[in-house]
């Protein structure tokens, strides 16, 4: 997350997320997956302006500023409680008691329903920067906390690194060093998944993979060797319920990338370049097929 003082308001970046490796262990307990993924933040931002109010209460607008709304609908971005924004600032106020208010506004690039976690992002943004705009002064741990009640991408962006291993359902946390010169295409179709859904229908797998290999290869530098190791347990079943993430598949196989695959539970796929210029011309290839909207971005700094 990208923070700047505007005047009166506190201005986020929020950026969105590709799993570059997830492997799901089994069902837990409390109804959600044991996860292993391995996850990067990278350059596709939404913003939140958060303005400290003079009364207690949280005002909250969404303002859609991303290409895909008009083929997605905006429907899938919820404007009111069912905001994860709204719902992390309600949830900051109720722990620690404070009587203050804020108005937040959302310009939403990163596209719902995707599997880049843009909302989760909001929400992480939204405990960040009301923890300033309040001066509560709680520690990253309190915050990481907190976010995990929000949902299980939540905590990731808070770690303080672009690259996060995370296990658990997501709030065990290990920051990774990488090169932060790696760049990828992300192509999204007109179609959304629900994540529940893809969960629904994803079994287990009987000998799980970990992200051991896949984490040395990336921290080393080793590209294709960290494509060839790209793994997502969730994209054969969100394959199977969408056919647009087969036909975003099948067409960046046929591209000279390094590697390519899914993000989270869909619909969003990505591959991996080898440049800043082989990232940009794919996409302009992706875009001009009318499959997906796209994007060359890199790992956030």
């Amino acid at each position: 997350m990208l923070f700047r003082q505007s005047g009166r308001s506190l201005v986020v970046q929020t950026p969105a997320k590709l799993n570059l490796f997830l492997e799901v262990l089994g069902k837990r307990p409390d109804g959600y997956h044991e996860l292993e993924t391995l996850m990067a933040a990278v350059g596709w931002y939404d913003t939140l302006r958060l303005t400290e109010a003079d009364s207690d209460r949280v005002e909250f607008r969404v303002r859609l500023a991303g290409r895909w709304h008009s083929a997605a609908g905006s429907g899938d971005v919820p404007g009111g409680e069912d905001n994860l924004v709204l719902r992390a600032a309600r949830l900051l106020q109720g722990e620690t008691g404070v009587r203050r208010g804020a108005r937040l506004e959302l310009w939403k690039r990163i596209p719902p329903a995707s599997g880049l976690a843009g909302g989760s992002s909001d929400a992480a943004a939204a405990l960040a920067g009301l923890n300033r705009v309040w001066r509560l002064g709680l520690s990253r741990e309190a915050l990481v906390e907190l976010a995990a009640r929000l949902g299980s991408d939540v905590p990731f962006f808070l770690a303080g690194s672009p690259v996060v291993i995370c296990r658990g359902r997501g709030e065990r946390l290990e920051p990774l060093a990488v090169p932060a010169n790696v760049w990828f295409v992300i192509g999204r179709p007109a179609s959304g998944l629900s994540t529940a859904e893809v969960y629904r229908h994803c079994r287990p797998a009987e000998h799980p993979r970990t992200v051991v290999r896949f984490a040395e290869s990336l921290q080393r530098g080793r590209l294709a060797e960290s494509a060839a190791a790209l793994h997502n347990a969730l994209e054969a079943p969100a394959t199977r319920l969408n056919t647009e993430v087969a036909t975003l598949t099948h067409w960046f196989r046929r591209q000279p990338v390094a590697g390519h695959q899914m993000s989270g539970s869909g619909t969003a796929c990505f591959a991996v370049c080898r440049t800043c210029r082989q990232a940009r011309r794919t996409a302009v290839r992706l875009a001009a097929t009318g499959l997906a909207t796209a994007v060359a971005v890199r790992i956030a700094a």
